[in-house]
């Protein structure tokens, strides 16, 4: 939910920057001033609809405001009236360390005891999990997978089936990597420490939340998804300027969370003091939690720097400044938020948008912050860290050992010649190939000599790529990279057959969510997948992605990676049923179909049922002979929907995006009924 592709995208960023955002004049240092501009800049660069933000300063609020993007291309954003609620993502995880570390300090429980002496139903397929503490939870170093939050992410529905069945997804999956290893980012994690929470205070998460945090620090504008509330910001599916239905996320603990910029803010600014917390658990959130395990040993900022909770504790520039500020993004499908908070001059600014990326918005907020420290006659240095001096050296000749194949989120063929280039090639990608130089200092540097990489052989006998940037955005400061890219993936030999047997999946296949709740943003989420071109580009010998090929139906995760591009993995199981139809089960949970295997949608004599059968899964329907052109009326049940799709993957109709209860079935598209088991579709057809 959170610094998705982060690395990728701080390395395009490094490469290629021309966006065009409103100037921040250097003589322009009045909060107010940089605010609105740092705010402005956030708003175009993430490509958000609406942006609001708040400064928070000895017990109030300084700052806030609001802008709205103008409905004409080009114009100036416009101010608009402050108040309005957002989502705040995964900066709920906050809110969730909080009430572990007060459960902590009450002696309910302790950070360093096993998570299974708090919830003695969670199990796994893999005797490690015995060793997951708390503490492992929240400084995202548990070795779970990532992210098991099928019917997680909906549309207008409150739902925590996600939550409630994570223990059940959890009981089948193995390990990624040993408890305490190493930090990399872990949505699950929280959703564990929301159920921990619950268990320890026997207090439903929300109520917990409400009776002991936003109650002792008067927070008024704090919500759950089915909390009754107004105000909230409007959320929309690209250019489209119909608002959607409300955003959801049935994972409190981890993402699901909404404010206001003012109360966001305040929240962070009770982190300054001791209204929540003592101030011994107030160090422990904010220390460098990530040194714990492996992770890369480099004097040069980064995005992430995890304490418990926070993303970063060394946040650039205040950390250069020999300032601490503590910093959390979230981002879902359609909200971004970010908040600092800096406790020893009792600071923080929150900004939350509608559309845009969370970095942007914590770029903005520590721009907000430096205004307001300067008003206090404290400068904070914002000079971008350029790399250290070397010059161009003969390689050693033992460096040729590390070419081959790296993988991350993305996948990737480095070369290396012996007269010291370095070639690195994006598989799957049409990036053009990017070469470097060999230097003196064991780095290879590209030619404008501001990003360079490095091959670590780190502890664990594994062989990172190590990648190291920086980059000013005019408006919003400076982003620092320095992080472990990708990881060398061993050779995994396997037959011609074999290979071009999953070659041939790859290529071929288009699934279809069978699992999804019916109010589940992912059949939304179908329009933009299907508009990504598919490429016949080299991959990786033996590998499908970062999965390793096991045989011709098991494929698993096969990446350790610190940090944010090694987040979120899963093993793979294909099956075909009775009638031949090939299916997909991630270790995750979720579930696919081959559309290969749906049926033509019968009309009937005019009038036909549709059920949900008791394994829950959706019914796809393909939309030709007698159906097409036709209007299809649907009779809904409880807890039910459907979607209609063009040949394309355009949504035509939709029960839950834009309440419709008849459609005009379109030739050579699909329609999707999903429901509570039972569920029952009364179709008619004219």
């Amino acid at each position: 939910m959170k610094h998705q592709k982060l690395s990728a995208l701080l390395l395009a960023l490094a490469l290629c920057l021309s966006l065009s955002v409103p100037a921040h004049a250097a003589e322009e240092t009045g909060l107010h001033t940089t605010a609105s501009h740092a705010a402005a800049g956030a708003m175009t660069y993430g490509g958000a609809s609406q942006i609001s933000w708040a400064v928070w300063q000895d017990g109030k609020t300084v700052e806030s405001g609001t802008l709205k993007a103008p409905e004409e291309t080009g114009g100036a954003p416009q101010e608009a009236q402050a108040g309005a609620v957002y989502g705040i993502g995964s900066v709920s995880k906050i809110y969730t360390t909080v009430a572990a570390m007060q459960l902590a300090e009450a002696g309910k429980l302790s950070l360093d005891k096993p998570v299974t002496a708090y919830l003695p139903d969670f199990k796994m397929a893999d005797e490690r999990y015995k060793q997951i503490t708390v503490r492992m939870l929240l400084n995202h170093s548990s070795g779970l997978m990532g992210s098991s939050m099928g019917s997680g992410l909906l549309f207008d529905d409150p739902s925590e089936t996600a939550a409630d069945q994570l223990l059940e997804r959890l009981a089948v999956q193995r390990l990624k990597a040993a408890p305490g290893a190493y930090s990399v980012y872990c949505n699950d994690g929280f959703t564990l420490a929301q159920l921990v929470v619950e268990a320890v205070s026997g207090q439903d998460f929300m109520d917990y939340v409400r009776s002991s945090i936003l109650t002792p620090a008067g927070l008024k504008a704090t919500y759950a998804p089915g909390d009754e509330c107004k105000d909230r910001a409007d959320i929309y599916n690209g250019t489209d300027p119909t608002p959607l239905p409300m955003d959801c996320l049935g994972v409190l603990g981890t993402g699901g969370l909404y404010a206001a910029a003012e109360d966001l803010a305040a929240f962070g600014g009770a982190l300054t003091g001791t209204a929540l917390l003592k101030q011994s658990s107030l160090d422990a959130m904010a220390a460098p939690e990530y040194a714990r395990g492996l992770w890369p040993r480099e004097d040069a900022p980064d995005a992430l720097s995890y304490g418990l909770g926070w993303d970063s504790v060394e946040w650039f520039p205040f950390h250069e400044n020999g300032i601490q500020a503590l910093v959390k993004g979230g981002d879902t499908q359609y909200y971004h938020a970010g908040l600092v908070v800096i406790p020893e001059h009792r600071m923080a600014a929150a900004v939350l948008s509608s559309g845009g990326v969370s970095t942007y918005n914590e770029m903005a907020a520590s721009q907000m912050l430096i205004a307001a420290l300067k008003a206090k006659g404290i400068e904070v240095d914002e000079t971008p860290v350029t790399l250290p001096e070397a010059s161009p050296a003969k390689m050693p000749r033992e460096l040729l050992e590390n070419a081959g194949y790296y993988g991350s989120i993305l996948q990737y063929k480095v070369d290396v010649a012996a007269d010291g280039t370095l070639t690195m090639n994006y598989l799957g990608l049409e990036t053009p190939a990017q070469t470097f130089t060999y230097h003196d200092d064991g780095t290879f540097r590209d030619k404008t000599g501001t990003s360079c990489l490095k091959f670590v052989k780190e502890s664990n006998g594994e062989v990172y790529l190590y990648q190291r940037a920086f980059t000013v955005l005019p408006g919003l400061g400076g982003l620092g990279t320095s992080s472990y890219a990708a990881v060398k993936l061993p050779e995994n030999k396997v037959s011609p057959e074999l290979q071009k047997s999953w070659n041939d999946f790859v290529s071929a296949i288009s699934i279809l969510p069978m699992n999804e709740r019916y109010s589940s943003q992912v059949y939304l989420a179908l329009t933009a997948a299907a508009q990504i071109e598919d490429t016949a580009a080299e991959g990786v010998p033996g590998y499908m992605g970062a999965l390793k090929i096991v045989d011709e139906t098991h494929a698993q995760y096969a990446v350790q990676i610190p940090g944010s591009v090694g987040r979120d993995g899963y093993d793979l199981e294909l099956r075909r049923d009775e009638k031949g139809a090939l299916w997909l089960y991630q270790s995750n949970g979720a579930v696919y179909m081959d559309e290969a295997a749906v049926p033509a949608l019968s009309t009937g004599n005019g009038s036909v049922r549709c059920t949900i059968q008791p394994d829950g899964y959706a019914r796809w329907y393909k939309l030709g002979g007698n159906a097409a052109g036709k209007t299809m009326s649907v009779q809904l049940p409880e807890n039910a929907g459907f979607w209609v799709y063009d040949k394309d993957w355009n949504v035509t109709a939709s029960s839950v995006v834009g309440g419709a209860t008849s459609a005009k079935l379109p030739e050579g598209g699909m329609v999707v009924f999903a429901g509570d088991p039972g569920a029952r579709f009364q179709l008619s057809f004219t």
